[in-house]
């Protein structure tokens, strides 16, 4: 049985932040080394949409372009890919390491139909840019009216 130190101070934050890591405390004894907040929302997107086009833009950082799979199946756009961060010296100490390496996945349920064969990708100072053009059955028809 683990023995847990009580605070009694009984301000209303430190209660709140004694929850949080309680809760981080549980979760990280399914998944170790991670922060199970920021894990499932990496890599952070937007997703944008013009006339023709829906646009999803990835933050990055540190990836290698060619680590990154992306892919569109049954309307969702899948990203995964690696990144990879150097290995300090084991003489290194943290006192606060918030940058992970290693896989991630991260499916976008599109809101609408696109054209899969004509989706494309570019990577620019960390930031990914998905342009995925509308499948033509969505994009808006302007119909003339003609006169008799």
């Amino acid at each position: 049985m683990a023995i847990v130190r009580w605070e009694s101070n009984s301000d209303d934050r430190s209660e709140f932040n004694r929850l949080h890591q309680q809760v981080n405390r549980l979760f990280n004894l399914f998944a170790p080394g991670t922060d199970p907040f920021l894990s499932r929302v990496y890599p952070a997107v937007n997703l944008t949409e013009e006339d023709n086009n829906l646009y999803i833009r990835a933050e990055l950082p540190g990836v290698n372009p060619e680590s990154l799979d992306i892919s569109v199946v049954e309307g969702k756009l899948l990203i995964s890919g690696e990144r990879k961060i150097e290995v300090e010296d084991e003489k290194t100490g943290y006192h606060r390491k918030e940058r992970e390496a290693g896989f991630f996945r991260r499916t976008i349920v599109l809101p609408l139909k696109v054209d899969s064969g004509k989706v494309s990708a570019s990577m620019k100072n960390g930031i990914l840019t998905v342009s995925l053009p509308k499948s033509e059955e969505v994009i808006p028809r302007k119909i003339t009216v003609k006169t008799i």
